[in-house]
């Protein structure tokens, strides 16, 4: 009799063990996803809400048996919003882990050096998997580069951290200008940046640049960047023909060939290099340059000198067919 006992109470025990094994496999094992897929989890979703969910789209055999398993095994960490990657036979612990947030899928938007701010609306704006709208931003409140962001989110979200990116570099490298600057605020600083970043393409020339624009402001001289004269006109966007001479002439808060010293704001959203160009220029006596042809500018300290570099550039011009 004992020894049936026994025997009943091993066999109970090996049950439950098995029972165990079976409702633990089940977590652990392969699911039926055969192609990995991607998975969004809405704002506000709930575990059941999310189980439904899998359970329709393939990722799972059963709501109700993931969820339970989910609050078993699962611990106490939330399910996050979001867009998630799911690999082809994910478990159920596997599914949830991911769930749970170390699988975001992360998308990139990015703003290059120069784009002014009704272009960086419009590159949001043609993103579809944000969401909401957004007003052009102030020009040159926003560091370009490139930015992260999850589907669905707010592009006034992602607006804010390229604003508050700009608002940390100013902050980072305002203090660090050198005594050869000759702007006076971090205003001025993303002003004159802006122009640098217009007027050269090559990097290796922005601190020159930076220094040019620095001696003709120290002496009181016209800037005269093309760039200012297009800003009032196309707000930045490329002007597509050539500048008239009207437009040359006209009077405004930018045209810095009508006007000495700085444009009223900045003419587009200067990188992090123009920045810090403006505030450690290059010491030099240039105040003229043209283009040589190659990408590039040639510098002349004197009128006379400028003049037989624009005549070389002339030359090259016509040369290409180009006047």
């Amino acid at each position: 009799m004992l020894r049936r006992g026994w025997l009943f109470l091993l066999a109970a025990g090996l049950a439950a063990i098995a029972f165990v094994a079976l409702f633990a496999s089940s977590w652990y094992g392969s699911g039926p996803l055969e192609n990995g897929r991607a998975f969004v989890v809405p704002a506000g979703s709930t575990l059941a809400s999310v189980s439904r969910k899998l359970e329709k789209e393939g990722a799972i055999r059963s709501a109700d048996s993931f969820r339970l398993r989910a609050r078993i095994f699962g611990g106490s960490t939330p399910i996050k919003a979001g867009e998630f990657m799911l690999p082809a036979g994910a478990s159920g612990s596997e599914i949830l882990g991911i769930l749970q947030g170390s699988g975001v899928i992360r998308r990139h938007v990015t703003i290059p050096e120069g784009l002014p701010s009704i272009m960086v609306r419009e590159r949001l704006m043609t993103q579809p998997l944000l969401s909401g709208d957004v007003a052009v931003p102030p020009e040159g409140s926003l560091l370009p580069d490139t930015y992260d962001f999850e589907r669905g989110e707010t592009r006034a979200a992602v607006l804010q951290r390229m604003q508050e990116a700009m608002k940390r570099t100013l902050a980072e490298l305002w203090p660090k200008r050198s005594s050869s600057t000759v702007v006076k605020t971090p205003r001025e600083a993303l002003v004159l940046a802006s122009i640098v970043e217009k007027e050269t393409g090559k990097p290796s020339e922005r601190r020159m640049v930076a220094g040019l624009y620095s001696n003709r402001l120290r002496k009181g001289m016209l800037l005269q960047a093309d760039p200012t004269i297009i800003y009032p006109i196309t707000k930045g966007k490329p002007l597509g023909r050539r500048i008239r001479q009207s437009e040359i002439s006209a009077v405004n808060g930018y045209n810095t060939y009508t006007m000495t010293g700085l444009p009223v704001g900045p003419i587009t959203n200067p990188g992090r290099e123009s920045i810090a160009a403006v505030l450690n220029p290059a010491w030099t006596d240039a105040l003229y340059m043209v283009a040589d042809g190659k990408g590039g500018h040639v510098f002349a300290a004197t009128l006379e000198e400028h003049n037989a570099n624009v005549e070389k550039w002339f030359a090259i011009r016509r040369s290409r067919g180009e006047l």
